[in-house]
């Protein structure tokens, strides 16, 4: 599974990059959302982890955007943000498949949980879908 990790904390990135490719995902990252739009658009990942505040176009304007191209907009997002829980409905009106707060995925000692978390998005992604309960998404 190819999932765009988009994150301009080189620091988050780095982490987040190393702890899904540890678990078996195969991981490109975009550090801002111009080169998020460009890689959803050639590189067509599985899933894409979208951090919110982000250098030259907002992570809720690129959530926008990928979901009004046809060619991106099968591509379930899940919007990562230090932001509160009180914009969570309004990413999901907007298209986000769900909403993970940054603080409940990385541990006290620096540890991501995120491989964890997205085996369980994932496998809620795939049961909207109607396909197997794996925690890979399928691709169309």
């Amino acid at each position: 599974m190819k999932i765009l990790l988009v994150e301009d904390s080189r620091l988050l990135r780095f982490s987040n990059e190393r702890a899904l490719t540890k678990a078996g995902y195969e991981v490109i990252t975009a550090e801002d959302g111009e080169e998020a739009l460009c890689r959803a658009r050639d590189e067509q990942p599985d899933l894409i982890l979208l951090d919110l505040l982000l250098p030259k176009i907002s992570g809720m304007e690129v959530l926008t955007r990928l979901k009004h191209n046809r060619v991106t907009a099968h591509i379930p997002v899940i919007a990562v943000s230090g932001l509160s829980q009180k914009n969570r409905q309004k990413l999901l009106e907007a298209g986000a498949e769900d909403y993970l707060e940054k603080s409940s995925i990385i541990t006290d000692q620096g540890v991501s949980r995120l491989p964890k978390s997205l085996e369980d998005i994932i496998c809620r992604i795939n049961r909207k879908r109607g396909v197997s309960f794996s925690p890979v998404l399928e691709k169309k």
